[in-house]
């Protein structure tokens, strides 16, 4: 019994020891394990960042227009929407839609045969008139002189001569519907009131038109040259005025906000001659030759109008300036190769390009790419290699 019960407590005390012996082993096995990160001894710890590739450009002084924009829409030089005068069966329709015509061409024609029969009886009337006053002013001189031989009375001489007077006033009323009868012939035939491009053919052969038509048969728009209306803050009235009564008109160019080409070329010669109270802006007129027809009427065009230019403007691209809690700036390249932020005062957009009025001078190297990895400090590489042969 006695045997019995140490080898129970040896058994106790070896299992103990045991237990402790690997907790103490697990410990150690836990301090041993090298530890990784920035600061330690693996492949990434104990250097300097890797440098941030970024893209850079020069700042440039250079002459740049000092200019007002805004969003304008075409409109054309002249519209005319072409009605019938009378009324008739349209028999031909001579132009496609769409296409260019000259002043004076034909476009339609109606039914002429009521107007020619109606033209064919009033000549006829005339005709019948014209020898009736004939007649009457050769009873007349007949009468006038059995008068002086004492055969006619007076009574009777003054009743031949009023005779042939109103016929030859029945005469030229006559003359009258010849000439109107003419007129209504010739508005059968529908001819371009002025030049420019048709639209869409509103009345179709066999049709019955009339002159109280309110809908067109077709609209003509003059296209060369076009206006372009747009609206100007009235903050920068003052100055649009004072440069155009100095040169008369300016120089303004328009394109539509999908077109990547070179914008139309035109001249701002009409200020509205009032404000509107409600936007507080004024209306612009300008005009444009476009002979290539790239401004087509009712479009949207972004309008530039150019009052002056300012010879000694420092320029950035418009990607290197950023915008941040504290307002815009640049980063700007030091000759070490790190980047400082610089803030800057912006002067004016001028497409892809920045005007800085403060903040960075002619020749100092902007990040134009790569600015969310940059911090003040931060160590670059350039991928431009044309633009880093001209670095510091």
């Amino acid at each position: 019994m006695m045997s019995i019960r140490l080898s129970s407590s040896f058994c106790s005390v070896a299992m103990a020891a045991a237990i402790a012996a690997t907790a103490c082993s697990g410990g150690e096995a836990v301090q041993s394990t090298p530890s990784s990160g920035r600061g330690g001894g693996g492949p990434g710890g104990g250097g300097q960042s890797a440098p941030v590739p970024v893209t850079i450009a020069k700042a440039v002084q250079k002459s740049m227009p000092i200019a007002i924009q805004g969003i304008g829409t075409v409109i054309a030089a002249s519209t005319v929407s072409v009605h019938a005068q009378i009324t008739g069966e349209m028999t031909s329709v001579n132009f496609k839609e769409g296409e260019d015509v000259e002043q004076g061409q034909v476009l339609v024609t109606l039914d002429k045969r009521p107007f020619e029969a109606a033209l064919q009886q009033a000549q006829a009337t005339l005709d019948k008139d014209t020898a009736q006053a004939a007649n009457a002013r050769s009873q007349a001189a007949r009468y006038q002189d059995l008068l002086q031989r004492g055969i006619a009375t007076a009574e009777q001489v003054d009743t031949m001569r009023t005779q042939a007077a109103a016929l030859d006033a029945t005469v030229a009323a006559d003359r009258a519907n010849v000439q109107t009868a003419q007129v209504q012939l010739t508005y059968a035939t529908i001819t371009a009131p002025m030049s420019g491009r048709t639209g869409l053919l509103q009345v179709h052969p066999g049709n019955l038109v009339r002159a109280q038509d309110t809908q067109p048969i077709v609209t003509i728009n003059k296209i060369t040259p076009v206006y372009v209306s747009f609206s100007v803050p009235e903050a920068q009235l003052p100055a649009l005025k004072r440069f155009i009564a100095a040169q008369g008109t300016l120089p303004a160019s328009a394109l539509a906000p999908t077109d990547s080409g070179r914008p139309s070329t035109g001249r701002v010669n009409f200020i509205d001659n009032a404000v509107d109270p409600t936007t507080g802006t004024i209306k612009v007129k300008g005009t444009f030759a476009n002979e290539d027809r790239r401004l087509w009427p009712g479009q949207f065009v972004n309008v530039t109008v150019t009052l002056t230019s300012d010879s000694n403007a420092i320029v950035v691209p418009a990607v290197a300036v950023q915008t941040g809690q504290q307002g815009t700036y640049v980063f700007v390249v030091r000759p070490d190769q790190t980047v400082e932020l610089r803030p800057v005062t912006v002067a004016r957009l001028a497409g892809d390009e920045t005007v800085v009025q403060t903040g960075v001078s002619s020749g100092d190297t902007v990040i134009t790419d790569g600015h969310l990895r940059l911090v003040p400090g931060s160590r670059i590489s350039v991928k431009n290699s044309d633009a880093a042969k001209g670095m510091p």
